[in-house]
């Protein structure tokens, strides 16, 4: 059985690779620059990229099962070709923010377009949905290094934040195992964790303490709209929304891998020379 992996040089697709490969799957990764990819040993590296559908349809032959990475503009184009080509199984990484974008215009959709067109494919379907990344607290790591704080908005709003590594391996287990088609798993990790605290377990990880300062919003926003966009506010102001409503933890993960999420703690003792 082989396993097409897209975006296999992405944050999410370079790790379920590793997982799959650990497994002993038989492993096709599409990359855009295979020369660049540096990918281990074992996978068939096939140059190509969701944007360019055409490029796609060649890695597609005697594949059984693939990882679809979110690129909706294609979506619909490399699944037909999928589904053309004889695969069986597609498990889509998705987002959190699918249920946001269900209450604006389609024309809107990211994450809930390439969901639809899973669903409207004729493939057997896995949609994997993730929210905060443990990995976001690296934004905090220069500021950590310069000032010895962390100085953001809202440090009491409260994330179930979760390892990217985790989520890799949820989706190598669906990619691999049977009994998860039709399904929309929603990943999280063990536990809401608020950002005040996130800090702390830094602090605790590098040996010194850092404290969490807190950010005025307009002065938050002043600082992240040049590289959000339009996209700080709904940042900012869904932050603000958590202080109160911490995200929910759930037990997807534990359901589909059988062993508990990576903790913060964890994750930010092995990335502790990321802050120092």
């Amino acid at each position: 059985m082989r396993i097409l992996v897209t975006g296999a040089t992405g944050n999410v697709g370079r790790l379920v690779v590793n997982h799959l490969l650990a497994a002993g799957a038989n492993v096709r990764a599409l990359t855009n620059d295979p020369k660049r990819a540096a990918l281990p040993d074992g996978v068939e590296v096939v140059e190509g990229f969701l944007g360019r559908p055409d490029s796609v349809r060649p890695a597609l032959a005697g594949v059984e099962r693939m990882y679809l990475a979110p690129y909706p503009r294609t979506a619909p184009e490399v699944l037909a070709m999928a589904k053309e080509a004889g695969v069986r199984r597609v498990v889509d990484f998705s987002s959190a923010q699918a249920v946001d974008e269900a209450e604006r215009d389609p024309s809107t959709w990211y994450f809930l377009a390439v969901e639809k067109a899973a669903e409207a494919s004729g493939l057997e379907w896995t949609h994997i949905r993730a929210g905060e990344f443990m990995t976001n607290t690296l934004d905090w790591a220069e500021q950590i290094r310069t000032t010895g704080i962390v100085r953001k908005p809202h440090g009491r709003a409260a994330t179930a934040i979760i390892d990217m590594d985790d989520i890799a391996a949820a989706a190598a287990t669906v990619l691999l195992e049977d009994g998860h088609g039709g399904k929309l798993y929603n990943l999280t990790g063990p536990a809401a964790v608020p950002r005040v605290e996130l800090a702390r377990q830094i602090g605790a990880a590098i040996g010194r303490e850092v404290p969490f300062e807190e950010q005025p919003r307009e002065e938050a926003l002043a600082e992240m709209r040049p590289f959000m966009g339009d996209f700080a506010e709904w940042y900012v102001d869904g932050m603000a929304a958590l202080v109160d409503n911490p995200e929910p933890v759930t037990p997807d993960f534990t359901r589909i891998t059988g062993r508990t999420g990576t903790t913060f703690a964890e994750w930010a003792a092995r990335n502790a020379d990321s802050f120092r």
